[in-house]
């Protein structure tokens, strides 16, 4: 839906707006279209404010975070983009309640500045977050993780500011996480309370350094994606499979669709070629690459891959952090 009157979801409001504003360049692969609106809260008064008038007005309401598990459709997307840029939402409170094993985490924060920060402290238990590019909110989100654990392992509570701008807090217990999932209801995320360990600051760098390392050697970090495309499937017997061994073994790797390439170094990741000149880099390719690789798969090995990374496109509904 196209937002027919701006002014009447936040002219009187502490926020920063864009009309037709581009995606493309804020997300990983570089490509897709505008937010018909694009809105920077200033405060979670303001971010509230707006989540009640968009639902009173039946407009779509989508949360940008650092676009590094996001495909925005090439038509842009229609309704409210909301970003949570201000240093409102980018803040670490360490300490948090007093307690040096607590700290609090802004919906916007950049959870690579914060994996650094933390081994500089001295503190344990984010480190399986390096490498992994993403916002609090998003990272929580899709429980974010990898060999060395996941977001939800560290989370003691979570703040969410529902479509009806309520602020929620839901601690440890009432949520789960599971593998790229999780029970925070919808909503945006505004913070979040993280279990950290107090150790030894060498050892936690060590660590972080450990972890890039394996990450460097078994993924191509520099390639125009999103990280890993699928999510790991449940084979016939239960057992999760690794899906870029499913897409290896399959023979789809260097498969391309214009601009949209499997990566020849590792099956899950699916990219953008900028240096093809016989196009300049489109989500309908990739999106037509993705569903040639899960029919590929289907057909050799029984199983249905599900997407990782999220889709944007007109007149669908809006998912949660990106």
């Amino acid at each position: 839906m196209t937002v027919a009157s701006p002014s009447n979801l936040y002219a009187d409001l502490d926020v920063q707006a864009e009309l037709d504003a581009p995606l493309g360049p804020q997300t990983w692969f570089g490509i897709g279209g505008s937010a018909d609106l694009l809105i920077k809260p200033n405060s979670v008064e303001a971010l509230a404010a707006l989540s009640r008038r968009c639902r009173r007005d039946s407009i779509p309401l989508r949360v940008l975070g650092s676009g590094a598990n996001l495909l925005v459709d090439d038509e842009g997307v229609d309704g409210v983009v909301v970003k949570l840029d201000s240093e409102a939402f980018r803040r670490v409170e360490f300490n948090a309640d007093g307690l040096v094993e607590r700290m609090r985490v802004h919906g916007g924060a950049s959870m690579e500045r914060l994996v650094q920060e933390c081994a500089r402290r001295g503190l344990r238990g984010i480190e399986p977050m390096a490498g992994i590019p993403a916002s609090l909110g998003g990272a929580i989100r899709m429980n974010a993780g990898g060999k060395f654990g996941a977001i939800g392992d560290a989370v003691d509570a979570v703040a969410v500011v529902g479509d009806d701008g309520e602020l929620r807090v839901y601690r440890r217990e009432e949520l789960s996480f599971d593998y790229r999932r999780t029970s925070v209801p919808a909503g945006t995320i505004v913070w979040a309370s993280l279990r950290v360990t107090p150790d030894d600051p060498v050892a936690c760098r060590d660590r972080v350094k450990e972890i890039f390392a394996y990450k460097k050697s078994t993924q191509p970090m520099s390639a125009n994606s999103a990280g890993c495309m699928f999510r790991n499937p449940r084979m016939p017997d239960g057992s999760r499979e690794s899906a870029g061994k499913l897409i290896d073994r399959a023979g789809l790797k260097g498969l391309r669709v214009g601009s949209a390439v499997v990566s020849p170094e590792h099956g899950n990741f699916l990219a953008i070629d900028r240096g093809d000149s016989r196009t300049a880099g489109r989500t309908d390719d990739l999106r037509a690459l993705v569903e040639r690789v899960q029919r590929e798969v289907a057909r050799a090995f029984g199983v249905e891959l599900e997407t990782e990374v999220v889709f944007w496109r007109r007149g669908e509904s809006a998912g949660g952090h990106a």
